[in-house]
């Protein structure tokens, strides 16, 4: 899967939470989430738009809703890849263990057989 693939699939199942994801989907969306946020930041900062002291701005605001949802969405299905509930992604609340965990939930391979969450994806 390429990158343009990874973000046409992504907004196509933009609030889809059911099925699997591979990691290539994934990770290739979550560079398009991060070059966004770069983008808009850079965007907030050359215009002079940030909030206070920060340097996120009305755009930044706009560009990470863009990517909200379809993030959740493919982190949900990335989880169901692995035999996992995408409940799982709560784990992010949690400080400085949270997020690692998840990182390493998000790293590892898929079933390569079917699970309750649907058919072994194509590509590892």
């Amino acid at each position: 899967m390429t990158f343009g693939d990874a973000v046409s699939v992504c907004f196509s199942k933009y609030a889809t939470f059911a099925g699997r994801a591979t990691r290539p989907e994934y990770w290739w969306f979550f560079l398009f989430g991060t070059i966004v946020s770069v983008i808009t930041t850079v965007i907030d900062s050359a215009a002079g738009l940030q909030w206070d002291d920060s340097a996120y701005g009305p755009v930044s605001a706009l560009g990470s809703l863009l990517v909200l949802l379809p993030t959740l969405a493919v982190g949900s299905r990335r989880l169901h890849d692995t035999g996992r509930t995408g409940w799982w992604q709560l784990l992010f609340l949690l400080p400085c263990i949270g997020p690692i965990i998840l990182i390493v939930l998000f790293c590892q391979a898929g079933e390569r057989r079917p699970n309750k969450y649907g058919d072994g994806a194509a590509a590892y």
